[in-house]
């Protein structure tokens, strides 16, 4: 596991369980094999436009994500695509705010430390899910799902490529994706990089992103440059970088008629994003920076405060929730309590 040294205390916790023994992370390299087809996508709710069915074509590998630097979005993907023209997102509809609160879980098969979506079985961790929806509902809003899968994986060793980052298996991602359609629930694949390219992982997952129902999680916690550890050093990302993914979301969305995709941020401190005011909207896309600060209600409340207040109009609130380091120092918020939070969070992350 990595070793939470030279991290501030606040972090040293989500240090010492982010990341996986190095015989997970040799087990899991490489291993992320084009056999697994995504599930086809749920029926639409009653009321909701016509979705049709994936094609056949999705059993075609992606198409292979370019070598250059975030800076520079891959052009077009070709029109062979799992999704189709006038799909939509698993509860009804193409947008998701204002109708919709998100509420989820996040974690995943490689280590129950990653949190609660690992631990047993899928079903009930999406009931339980459903359940805390109910708390979350208020201002007429309709709670939609989610399921926070880490797709990739941190690391303390560098492993056979020097990138510090392993990628889970498809059909570890098509396990989770058939339990969020059996639920009519968001799937967001979050990206832990080390010293990988965040856009370069993103494009690497096209043939998921090609589905209605799913998203991106960044966490630039875990994003370090050449020559750096992760773990020993905050990771880090930029405006500029962000506004990069998401125009590439947003031309990728686009141009296969997809719903809006979810692009979650996932922030402890002012210093993982720099100059996040200048952060942009993008057509298809929203943008949601998830503020991960963890402590007593107090604490959470004051870190809540510092980084939402440069966010620009582009980008949406999000609030996390941990089971076991929040409560450490006292309850665990309430959803009531997490509604008064201002500006109200769209997203709310349980780990």
């Amino acid at each position: 596991m990595l070793t939470p040294r030279r991290i501030p205390g606040a972090l040293s916790r989500r240090a010492a369980v982010a990341a996986v023994l190095t015989s997970v992370s040799l087990a899991l390299a490489g291993c992320a094999s084009s056999s697994a087809q995504p599930p086809r996508p749920a029926t639409p709710t009653a009321g909701a436009a016509q979705s049709a069915s994936p094609s056949g074509s999705s059993s075609s590998p992606p198409p292979t994500p370019s070598s250059g630097s975030a800076s520079t979005p891959q052009s077009t993907p070709s029109s062979g695509s799992a999704a189709v023209q006038g799909s939509q997102l698993p509860r009804g509809g193409t947008d998701l705010f204002p109708r919709y609160r998100l509420v989820g879980y996040s974690g995943g098969e490689a280590s129950k430390a990653f949190g609660r979506l690992g631990v047993g079985n899928l079903d009930a961790r999406i009931r339980e899910i459903e359940r805390i929806g109910r708390g979350y509902t208020a201002g007429g809003h309709q709670v939609l799902p989610v399921l926070e899968l880490i797709t990739v994986i941190v690391h303390a060793r560098p492993g056979k490529d020097g990138q510090y980052r392993s990628r889970i298996d498809d059909a570890q991602i098509g396990r989770y994706l058939a339990a969020a359609r059996r639920h009519k629930a968001l799937l967001l694949l979050n990206i832990q990089p080390g010293r990988a390219d965040f856009l370069t992982e993103v494009q690497a997952l096209q043939r998921w992103l090609a589905e209605p129902d799913v998203g991106i999680a960044l966490d630039p916690e875990w994003a370090v440059g050449n020559g750096q550890t992760p773990g020993r050093v905050f990771g880090r990302t930029t405006a500029k970088e962000l506004n990069s993914i998401a125009a590439y979301l947003s031309t990728f969305t686009r141009s296969r008629g997809l719903p809006e995709k979810v692009m979650v941020v996932h922030q402890l401190s002012a210093r993982i994003i720099d100059r996040v005011q200048d952060v942009r909207k993008h057509t298809g896309v929203e943008i949601v920076l998830s503020v991960d600060g963890i402590g007593g209600r107090a604490d959470k409340e004051s870190t809540w405060r510092t980084l939402v207040k440069p966010l620009p109009a582009a980008v949406r609130p999000g609030f996390k929730l941990f089971f076991e380091e929040d409560t450490e120092h006292g309850k665990l918020m309430t959803p009531r309590q997490v509604l008064r939070l201002k500006p109200t969070p769209d997203y709310v992350l349980y780990e």
